[in-house]
């Protein structure tokens, strides 16, 4: 059995406009998933995307290239996940939400976690301070040293590790490495000392790692966590669309098992690490 994807996104997410909550839980049916979690986007962190060539980024950004996060609706939200888990029965779906930068807003976020109940949170740094705003990595590497960036985001990591306390997994620690310039082949190893840094902070206040398999995580990475004390790994394919649940779950799950980890008593808890 595969494990359950603890990170999807659905039509509930601002940035996933062909996402549908219905369709993704089908997908998961027919994979024989044990269990989905819709994590949705929940932001507060403005952002320059300046001649971002994405039409939907663009359709909500300001005309100075600024775009501001939408508010999330969560009686809708919560509603939806209602009905699917009508339509699923046989299928554990869980609420939940992905925080951009929850030590940047604790206020705001705590609003949204008090309007509902979630199943599962996850913490995310989507984005660095930029000039007199914030922009992603992909804003970035074109005006700024790339190793520069790497370390900057590893270094922040382990700023919202210790600036908040409303989630219970760390998502995509790797997050940069997805707009990594294309000239020379990323090597973790490169960056050793900040990513043990992160991930030691991670491990010390009893997070789980997310094993985020939109990009296929380093083996190194996930040593690392093992060796600086981690306690347990979660699954997410992080889907903006349904065809991408559980994307590439199987060989993320042999690797978490080469690396000491085992699922839980329940299909979806997290996996523990076994020494």
């Amino acid at each position: 059995m595969l494990p359950a994807d603890s990170h999807v996104h659905s039509e509930w997410s601002w940035d996933a406009p062909n996402a549908s909550m219905e369709r993704a839980c089908a997908r998961a049916v027919e994979l024989g998933l044990p269990a989905i979690a819709f994590t949705e986007h929940l932001d507060h962190t403005s952002l320059n995307i300046g001649s971002a060539d994405d039409a939907h980024l663009l359709s909500l950004s300001s005309p100075d290239g600024v775009l501001s996060p939408p508010a999330f609706d969560v009686d809708e939200y919560l509603d939806s996940i209602e009905r699917c888990r009508e339509r699923f029965p046989g299928l554990r779906i869980l609420s939940g939400l992905e925080v951009g930068e929850p030590h940047w807003h604790a206020e705001a976020v705590a609003r949204v976690l008090a309007a509902g109940r979630f199943d599962r949170i996850l913490g995310s740094l989507h984005c660095l301070p930029d000039g007199d705003g914030f922009a992603e990595p992909w804003g970035l590497y074109d005006h700024r040293v790339a190793a520069e960036v790497i370390r900057e985001y590893l270094a922040e990591v382990a700023e919202l590790v210790a600036g908040s306390d409303v989630f219970s997994v760390l998502a995509h620690i790797d997050y940069p490495v997805r707009s990594w310039p294309p000239e020379v082949p990323f090597d973790p190893l490169a960056f050793e000392e900040e990513f043990r840094h992160a991930l030691r902070a991670t491990a010390s206040s009893g997070r789980a790692l997310e094993i985020n398999t939109r990009l296929p995580l380093s083996p190194v990475i996930l040593r690392w966590w093992h060796q600086e004390g981690g306690a347990a790994v979660s699954f997410g394919s992080d889907a903006h669309e349904p065809s991408f649940v559980a994307h590439r779950f199987r060989e993320a799950a042999e690797m978490a098992e080469a690396h000491g980890f085992r699922p839980g008593q329940d299909p979806y808890d997290f996996w523990a690490r076994v020494d």
